[in-house]
């Protein structure tokens, strides 16, 4: 690395917290949002994410409780460590469009919002969704949990 490469440091600009979300392609159902979001890891807060995640595989069950207010079909999280050497979660995320985000009365989710204050930085990047594909068998009961919460 050069002494100029030394220097960059991932740029982080996330939207402002009344952003609308992107515009859904054909491809995403009416009702339904698909998200892909990113934010940096806090320096120094590595070992917390990696706490924040290990918490949260290690109580699934607690977890499925909030899904129904959130109408959150599927969620998955990532980790990326840049170039700059910075670390960064990505989110992805299909969901109702009434979904009512974390419940924090539901303990797990509490802690779960907790750590998301403490460990990343405020905010999040939101890629633009493209395309999306499902299986017409899985798609239909998809837009159901979607628009109710329920089977």
């Amino acid at each position: 690395m050069t002494s100029h490469d030394d220097d960059f440091e991932m740029p982080f600009t996330p939207v402002p917290r009344d952003f609308p979300g992107h515009k859904m392609p054909p491809s995403v159902p009416p009702g339904m949002r698909l998200e892909l979001s990113r934010s940096r890891i806090v320096s120094g807060k590595e070992h917390a994410f990696e706490e924040w995640m290990n918490m949260l595989n290690s109580r699934p069950d607690e977890l499925q409780k909030g899904l129904s207010a959130e109408r959150a079909v599927f969620e998955a999280s990532f980790r990326s460590v840049e170039a700059d050497g910075s670390t960064w979660i990505y989110h992805l995320a299909l969901m109702g469009e009434e979904s009512g985000g974390l419940d924090e009365s539901i303990p797990i989710d509490a802690g779960h919002a907790a750590y998301s204050r403490s460990v990343k930085e405020p905010g999040w990047e939101e890629l633009e969704p493209r395309f999306m594909l499902t299986p017409n068998h899985l798609l239909e009961a998809m837009k159901r949990w979607a628009a109710t919460g329920r089977e």
